[in-house]
């Protein structure tokens, strides 16, 4: 597979928009408020980006409700050139354990996440599309542990599907992970130390257990 540079692919399309003079409606999938922080400080410079709070995969409960929070917070407080807007998708967590079945003992990064990737991402295009946004991505490319070139080619596929423009990303690029863990500190922010779903809450706490041990 040859990688594609979907930064790059930003940029060309960002000089487009610029030079015509337009300033296009984002809908902004959103994993959490430390991974969007980067991503609204630098979409908001373009594009009028209204965060989309999708994650029925995140476990526990108590866990979903804190990053909403500190997600609405962040846009509460942060300024922008642009207005960011918020908001939240359904919490319906039986959507993710249905396309989990099978898969639970998946790695990260495995056909486990491509399809929770999937399940997001398609709500957001389908939102995307009701409400008349001009684009659709998501922040989950700013993630050293997500793989960029699936997330665009599943939001490809995606944009395809549904006739809804797919906005490209690779957050990373810049030190763009480096600026949303400033951004973080800056703002007193909630960082979780795992993904977000029981699997990988699992996973974390035997990586945890493995620790202590060897200690």
């Amino acid at each position: 597979m040859i990688r594609q540079n979907y930064q790059n692919k930003l940029d060309k399309l960002i000089e487009n928009l610029e030079k015509e003079g337009q300033v296009p409606s984002l809908l902004l999938h959103s994993c959490c408020g430390p991974c969007s922080s980067y991503c609204i400080e630098y979409l908001s410079q373009y594009f009028n980006v209204t965060v989309f709070y999708y994650n029925p995969n995140i476990y526990p409960d108590e866990e979903y409700y804190h990053r909403v929070k500190e997600q609405q917070r962040f846009i509460n407080e942060f300024p922008t050139k642009h207005p960011v807007a918020f908001i939240e998708g359904d919490y319906d967590k039986d959507s993710f354990y249905e396309i989990a079945k099978g898969l639970e003992n998946e790695p990260e990064k495995g056909a486990r996440c491509h399809k929770c990737y999937d399940l997001r991402l398609r709500r957001t295009a389908m939102v995307a599309k009701e409400k008349g946004f001009d684009f659709f991505t998501t922040t989950l490319t700013i993630s050293p542990m997500k793989d960029s070139q699936v997330l665009n080619e599943i939001g490809m596929k995606i944009a395809e599907e549904l006739e809804i423009p797919w906005l490209p990303s690779d957050f990373k690029k810049r030190e763009g992970y480096k600026r949303s863990t400033e951004l973080s500190k800056e703002y007193d922010m909630y960082r979780q130390d795992y993904c977000g779903c029981v699997y990988s809450y699992r996973d974390r706490q035997l990586q945890k257990q493995q620790a202590s041990m060897e200690d």
